[in-house]
């Protein structure tokens, strides 16, 4: 008994759990996609890169500095630091620098390259609200496939329902005699065709949930569904606007060509990059060494008391022909000074240097000139796809402007086209029940009325899509499409 309840219990908890199941609507899908989207979040990775290289444009403003420390061992013939002398020696020695230069002239380059940066800057940020842009145009897309696919599947799962009751029926007025039994053969056969149609809708609404959920980077492809609105046709007073302004509109509004005039503007800056090749460049510099050494500092001498001088080398003749000799110390002894302390070597041995660097560009094979050349080149082809991209704009605003009105058409002779079939079908029922009609002309009927109604919505949801599609054309960001 209490394993009886307990299975219950996890049942019904199930059950409500299952009811709860989370049902997405178009705009928390919308939203979702946004901030989850990883052709996006790559997107966002050219944004932060376009930032470091703008940080890399001001850091061209600024002086390096740079420090280096060198210690080495030296044994056998080497040059003594001290004396500049080779001896056979074993010694330690250490040098130490700070440099520090600045770009003083350069034709404004470092200016140049820092707009650029700041329009490749931009140029990534419009390319990440295309991006957002498109991605949820495919989601709303998606979403209405799959509500499309569902408003589908309920028709006819509708249908088999009057279907099996007429199955019911016809089997009693062809055990009565009343009707051949052909007809329940063809309602049993009209029957089997459903069945297969409800399959074929299930299973294409499951489909349409998997893409949708792709287009979302969801995981648990199972357990997604969304909610079940009925979606109404709403800002058709669009269409009482003009082409001609909508296309006027969609050009200040719309990425497509934001991107394109960007684009233009990095090539002119480019060029003008290029040209500062030709002009010098002046550089500032200032360097600061010194040493240090393991290497005696001298030689503490003694002198002989009683006779502190000799007789050296001759250094000259005087005027009666004698030989002069140089007074030489009378060394008699010593020992040798070490290495003056590390802080005092620094001190004595430190030098400085500073100046300026002029470096004037004669001639370099024509690079810096077939640079320009290829930057010209660049204009030339961002200027064209400027051009392009307004065209193309043109013509799929005129489309799109098109297809609206055809789509509402299209949604307009639908409604009356169900109207007229419902009636039909209403008609061919009547008919059937009391024996007027056989099952083959019945189950042709009520076909063309569940394609009406399979059409009208199809159509519905179309017509919902391509107005959407003028609203963003005029100007009306994604994330404020009202549906």
């Amino acid at each position: 008994m209490k394993k009886l309840l307990l299975l219950c219990f996890i049942a019904t908890v199930s059950s409500v759990a299952f009811g709860q199941q989370k049902k997405w609507t178009l705009q928390e899908c919308v939203q979702y996609a946004l901030a989850n989207n990883i052709s996006i979040q790559q997107t966002e990775l050219d944004l932060e890169s376009a930032a470091i290289d703008k940080s890399d444009a001001v850091g061209n403003f600024l002086p390096n500095l740079n420090g280096s420390a060198n210690n080495s061992w030296q044994t056998g013939l080497t040059q003594n630091v001290l004396t500049g002398v080779l001896e056979t020696q074993q010694t330690r020695n250490s040098s130490f620098s700070i440099s520090s230069g600045v770009r003083i002239i350069n034709g404004f380059r470092n200016h140049k390259v820092l707009d650029r940066a700041e329009l490749s800057r931009i140029a990534a940020d419009y390319n990440i609200s295309k991006l957002k842009d498109d991605i949820a145009l495919n989601v709303a897309v998606a979403y209405l496939q799959v509500l499309l696919a569902k408003e589908s599947a309920k028709v006819v799962v509708s249908q088999n329902a009057v279907t099996q009751q007429q199955i019911e029926r016809t089997q009693e007025l062809v055990e009565g005699g009343v009707l051949p039994r052909g007809d329940l053969l063809e309602i049993k056969a009209t029957n089997a065709n459903e069945i297969q149609r409800i399959v074929s809708s299930e299973n294409a609404v499951q489909i349409g949930l998997v893409n949708l959920a792709q287009l979302l980077n969801l995981k648990d492809f199972a357990n997604f569904d969304i909610a079940d609105a009925n979606y109404q046709v709403r800002g058709e007073e669009i269409l009482n606007t003009e082409a001609e302004v909508l296309i006027a509109t969609a050009k200040d509004t719309r990425y497509d060509i934001k991107i394109a005039t960007q684009n233009e503007e990095i090539a002119r800056k480019d060029l003008e990059i290029s040209k500062t090749g030709f002009f010098p460049t002046l550089d500032g510099f200032f360097n600061y060494n010194t040493r240090e050494s393991n290497r005696d500092s001298g030689f503490d001498v003694v002198i002989d008391p009683n006779e502190p001088f000799v007789q050296g080398n001759p250094i000259g003749v005087t005027e009666g022909g004698e030989v002069v000799n140089s007074l030489d110390p009378n060394i008699i002894g010593g020992n040798a000074i070490g290495p003056l302390p590390f802080f005092e070597q620094l001190y004595l041995n430190d030098g400085i240097s500073y100046g300026l660097s002029l470096n004037v560009p004669i001639f370099n094979g024509w690079s810096t000139r077939n640079q320009v050349k290829r930057s010209e080149v660049n204009v030339m082809r961002s200027e064209f796809q400027k051009e392009l991209a307004e065209q193309n704009l043109r013509v799929a605003v005129y489309q799109a402007y098109t297809d609206a009105k055809a789509a509402k058409e299209s949604y307009e002779a639908a409604k009356t086209a169900l109207e007229s079939q419902e009636l039909a079908y209403q008609y061919a029922k009547d008919r059937y029940d009391v024996g007027l009609t056989n099952a083959f002309d019945f189950s042709q009927s009520k076909l063309r009325y569940d394609n009406a109604q399979i059409e009208l919505a199809r159509s519905k949801y179309d017509y919902i899509f391509r107005i959407k599609v003028l609203e963003l054309y005029f100007g009306v960001p994604v994330t404020e499409l009202k549906f």
